[in-house]
């Protein structure tokens, strides 16, 4: 089953204006996708995992017409920025790059980028409910979100148990997808953390890895992870950022705003790949909030806003999951409840306090839609596929 992505249209116009980076985590479809723009004869393909394409990169061997060249892997090259901005400089015009790799390109761009206003640079994410069902891209921050009229409940079934990664959600075998995870994993650790970090630890830092999948969508507690672990302070944080880099997991900070008295720091966590949080609760707000991570990530990479995404909690420990912001100002925020169709009085509370303009409560289970005062209480179903 082959499935048009997202990001196609948008990469093939960018690629004729500069070099395109497209990052995201291991086995998202990066490769799947910069193949589809082998339209040529003379277009090509290299890895650097592969030996003999290494000679030919480092050969600078490009064909002579007009064409387009993936590099995928290329980070692994130690100086591959200034032997890319080079070929950009001299070839840019005739040649149309598109660099592919995991999170660790996306690590190596960030420091001291010497390619500055030579690129532009996406990050794909897995499957969605709205990807799926074929939902056009219309962004228009700040406004309010147009859902779709269908509910889409069996797209939503699947990828709620098998995640967003398009192996084992196209195979939607429960065998495939528990190999799938295993290994997963495995790979995780031995092709990516060894090769960018030199952890000395690093069957703790498995333990860790495992460990996050019980607190996802929780309150982030360093010191009890420190605790259980046995480990310093210091290699905790050092461990969770490795693996917020490499697309493990993300984390979302409290919204603070002097109309509440809301936490500082506190952040929540959550993972890339839903479907290996075990309780149904967590695991669907996990779900939603990297379906909104999502959306965040497109606005940003596509049209330049400022997105953020947060949490909301104050002192009197009233929350709501996420609120999304545009430009330093609340859009909407979004409770979820697998059951419950009853508005919740903190997602109202929140609306009031800080003027945002559109709330929105959605649930697992039922399907009803309804707007209860001036919160929307709908089916996730339908909310998700509003979203790219």
């Amino acid at each position: 089953m082959q499935l048009s992505r997202y990001l196609q249209e948008i990469v093939k116009q960018d690629l004729a204006e500069k070099m395109v980076f497209l990052t995201g985590p291991r086995q998202v479809g990066k490769t799947t996708l910069a193949r589809t723009f082998l339209k040529a004869s003379n277009d090509r393909y290299f890895t650097w995992d592969r030996r003999e394409d290494r000679k030919s990169i480092r050969a600078a061997s490009w064909p002579a017409e007009k064409c387009t060249v993936i590099l995928d892997e290329i980070h692994k090259y130690r100086q591959w920025k200034s032997w890319l901005k080079g070929e950009y400089d001299v070839h840019g015009g005739r040649v149309h790059f598109l660099i592919t790799g995991s999170a660790r390109l996306d690590v190596y761009r960030k420091g001291g980028d010497s390619l500055q206003g030579r690129y532009h640079a996406h990050r794909l994410h897995g499957f969605s409910v709205g990807e799926l069902s074929g939902q056009p891209l219309a962004i228009h921050p700040g406004e309010e979100i147009v859902f779709p009229g269908r509910n889409e409940s069996d797209t939503l079934a699947a990828l709620f148990r098998f995640g967003p990664f398009p192996e084992p959600f196209l195979k939607q075998d429960e065998r495939h997808w528990r190999r799938w995870q295993r290994e997963k994993l495995d790979r995780f650790f031995r092709e990516d953390v060894r090769d960018l970090e030199n952890v000395r630890d690093l069957s703790a830092m498995e333990i860790l890895a495992m460990m996050l999948e019980e607190r996802a969508g929780n309150l982030l507690s360093l010191e009890s992870l420190r605790e259980d672990l046995e480990v310093s302070h210091r290699a905790v944080s050092h461990w969770l950022n490795i693996l917020e880099r490499l697309y493990y997991c993300y984390r979302i900070t409290p919204f603070s705003h002097r109309a509440i008295r809301s936490l500082k720091k506190t952040a929540k966590l959550y993972l890339w790949d839903w479907s290996s949080v075990s309780q149904e609760g967590p695991r669907f707000e996990n779900l939603v909030g990297s379906h909104l991570l999502k959306f965040k990530h497109v606005i940003e990479d596509q049209e330049g806003f400022r997105v953020n995404l947060h949490y909301l909690r104050d002192a009197s420990k009233r929350e709501v999951d996420f609120l999304m912001t545009v430009e330093g100002r609340p859009w909407f925020a979004v409770e979820c409840k697998t059951t419950d169709l009853r508005a919740s009085p903190a997602l109202r509370y929140f609306g009031d306090r800080l003027n945002i303009p559109y709330l929105y409560q959605v649930h697992l289970e039922g399907q009803e839609d309804v707007l209860d005062g001036r919160v929307r209480v709908m089916p996730a179903a339908k909310f998700l596929a509003g979203f790219p």
